[in-house]
């Protein structure tokens, strides 16, 4: 499998993801889409958060490519171009999730601001949704084969750091 990656940047201009390891050698990089709403830390913004955060939680590890989470359960679902128009105005989070939470008190922690009760993720999306432009509801969206990829080389407590 190779390093792991121990610090993930997301460059929300390039609307990039960037993973690193101990060394600060790239080990991972792809196209990603945050916000449409840009960024914030205030409940219900509906912006993707700023600053220094770690990763609370894997979630989905042994889920099949298309699963669909809600509420960070699979429904039994997979994705698909009928469930999609069957649902048309769902936040489709599939395949895995890394809960987010921030590390800055009074910045994306705690009170108003707080990343993790956001339920601010990095997670899959269909593949029909367009990387590198914005178009989240506030989390960070990826490739479904790109997410799978990135689970696989993260453990929880990996540092994320959310730049514009």
């Amino acid at each position: 499998m190779g390093e792991l990656v121990s610090h993930i940047s997301v460059e929300v201009a390039s609307q990039t993801l960037v993973g690193t390891d101990l060394t600060g050698a790239e080990r991972f990089n792809c196209k990603i889409s945050t916000a449409s709403n840009g960024v914030g830390q205030q409940f219900g913004s509906e912006c993707t958060p700023l600053g220094s955060h770690r990763i609370r939680a894997k979630i989905g590890g042994q889920q099949a490519n298309n699963t669909v989470f809600v509420a960070r359960r699979p429904t039994g679902e997979i994705y698909s171009e009928a469930l999609a128009i069957a649902h048309p105005n769902r936040d489709w989070i599939l395949t895995r999730i890394l809960w987010l939470c921030g590390n800055e008190v009074d910045f994306n922690r705690g009170g108003l601001v707080d990343t993790q009760r956001r339920f601010i993720y990095i997670h899959g999306a269909p593949d029909s949704h367009q990387m590198g432009v914005p178009s989240s509801h506030g989390c960070i969206k990826m490739r479904n084969d790109d997410i799978i990829s990135l689970f696989d080389l993260v453990e929880v407590g990996t540092s994320v750091t959310i730049t514009e």
